[in-house]
């Protein structure tokens, strides 16, 4: 099998480029943000744009990716500080919160619980299903949560909460609320 020949130096430095203005981008202009401005704040083409990420969605997730990856992390840390149940809503709080805060990353996060297919594949939607995963099956195992509790539906419902929560007032401050809504309905 081939290997990837490296990134020149040029190359490198236009991929964080766009990657660094992608981001801002999306923090003011959510998911729909103009790739030809991108492209342009960036000082490339939007051949340039297209050759490191062909889709938008490739763009969005890569812009998001270190973020996402964190949170899978964190979902790990607060499993070894707290009993499971208080680990998988506290979690999921901060799930939903940066779903709001980060503009564009609720379009990357639903296309990763939307059908379970091949957004789910991506870095982000592995990451995201893994957290819950190991989440879940822990709360599971302590009787926090439903035993048919599944992380996918989970993850749905938290999409929801945060949509929920944005259409109150913009700023998520229904999240908690919201969570321990739907956590008391999910308790056996």
């Amino acid at each position: 099998m081939a290997q990837a020949r490296p990134m020149r130096a040029d190359a490198r430095r236009n991929y964080e480029r766009l990657l660094q203005v992608a981001a801002e981008a999306f923090a003011e202009h959510g998911e729909n943000a103009s790739l030809e401005r991108i492209a342009r704040r960036a000082g490339v083409g939007a051949g340039t744009l297209y050759r490191h990420f062909p889709t938008r969605h490739a763009l969005l997730e890569a812009a998001y990716v270190d973020r996402i990856e964190a949170l899978g992390r964190r979902a790990d840390e607060l499993a070894q500080r707290l009993p499971p149940g208080e680990a998988l809503t506290e979690w999921l709080h901060e799930l939903c919160v940066a779903t709001i805060q980060l503009r564009g990353m609720k379009a990357l996060l639903g296309a990763a619980v939307a059908d379970g297919g091949a957004a789910a594949a991506t870095a982000c939607g592995t990451a995201v299903q893994g957290a819950a995963g190991r989440l879940v099956a822990a709360a599971r195992a302590q009787g926090a949560v439903r035993a048919d509790l599944e992380p996918i539906e989970l993850l749905r419902l938290a999409h929801g909460v945060a949509t929920a929560s944005e259409l109150a007032n913009r700023r998520g401050e229904e999240i908690r609320r919201y969570l321990t809504l739907l956590t008391e309905g999910l308790r056996p």
